[in-house]
């Protein structure tokens, strides 16, 4: 078979032939029929993930298809969480590394970790939910607890992660507000049901929410770094702030004063474990909620769609086909 490769940092994303594997016992054997990109596979392949093992296929989200039988099935990219929802064990581990991925035209899986794919999507609709949607569902449901009515405040929409949380809000009848340093973003997010925006490039973003009393009982943040400050301060009391990513640094300057005050939680959040993400599969077919797609393309184009995804503008999942 084909597989995109990684085989050295900041190298070449190669499609080429490997070895087809064989499934081992409780496996099963499927085709890939499509893929997506999550930030966890750039980074594999920049050097900026912890206890990277190369070469490997990376990716964790696939569509994929017994041939014998015809159905078709998404995947569970969890394995050995463990027995403690808290928080998950010493060997959990993500697939796509150091197990191999989704980015191959087969894959061996334990038969315990596929689903049935969700019958309102589409195979590429169906490949773009499993990683994203997972930790989304888990910061915002299982760690936030985010209710009906509440108003909940997602930052830096636009991401895989970001845009399910903000679907998963509005589905439960939350008040959405979303932050980005592009106003068209912000718009697309009011198109798709989000009350408003701010620009978090501007510094006194805050102050405006802060004057016009506007307070958020939960907010999801995969940022960090200095801004995470102004989150604490839109924070209501009693809020909720779940956090699932560090892009943007160490967080410096925070005043524990106004965290004790308010009396807020903050939730460190990553990925989820196998409940959540049977209890996210079941909130996706409730709700109908479908992934957005921005790019596709095919899997011999995988250095294409990497480069993308390096770039940063995306409003929504980049998916790659395996046709």
């Amino acid at each position: 078979m084909k597989a995109v490769i990684i085989d050295q940092i900041n190298g070449p994303i190669e499609y080429k032939e490997t070895p087809t594997p064989e499934p081992k016992e409780g496996q099963g054997i499927y085709k890939v029929l499509y893929s997506a990109l999550n930030h966890r596979d750039l980074y594999i392949s920049q050097g900026l993930y912890a206890k990277i093992q190369l070469p490997v296929i990376p990716g964790s989200d696939a569509c994929i298809l017994d041939e014998i039988t015809g159905e078709k099935y998404i995947i569970n990219p969890n394995n050995n969480w463990g027995t403690d929802e808290r928080a998950q064990s010493p060997d959990y581990h993500i697939l796509g590394m150091p197990t191999q991925g989704t980015l191959a035209d087969y894959i061996c899986i334990d038969k315990s970790k596929i689903f049935p794919k969700p019958a309102h999507l589409s195979d590429a609709e169906a490949a773009a939910l499993p990683l994203a949607g997972l930790t989304a569902y888990r910061a915002l449901c299982t760690r936030a607890q985010a209710q009906k009515g509440e108003k909940v405040l997602i930052s830096g929409i636009g991401g895989g992660v970001a845009l399910f949380a903000m679907q998963f809000a509005i589905a439960l009848g939350c008040e959405v507000y979303v932050t980005s340093s592009s106003q068209e973003k912000i718009n697309n997010a009011k198109e798709l049901g989000a009350k408003n925006g701010f620009l978090y490039t501007d510094e006194n973003w805050h102050k405006t929410c802060i004057a016009n009393k506007l307070a958020f009982d939960v907010i999801i943040d995969s940022a960090g770094g200095n801004g995470f400050n102004q989150l604490i301060a839109v924070a209501a009391p009693g809020g909720r702030i779940a956090i699932y990513g560090g892009t943007r640094g160490k967080v410096d300057g925070i005043s524990p004063q106004i965290i004790f005050w308010k009396q807020l939680s903050i939730l460190g959040s990553t990925m989820g474990s196998d409940k959540d993400f049977k209890n996210m599969v079941d909130f996706v077919n409730e709700h109908k909620i479908k992934p957005l797609i921005q790019h596709q393309f095919n899997i011999a184009n995988a250095q294409e769609a990497f480069e993308l995804m390096n770039k940063g503008h995306q409003f929504g999942k980049i998916v790659i086909s395996h046709s």
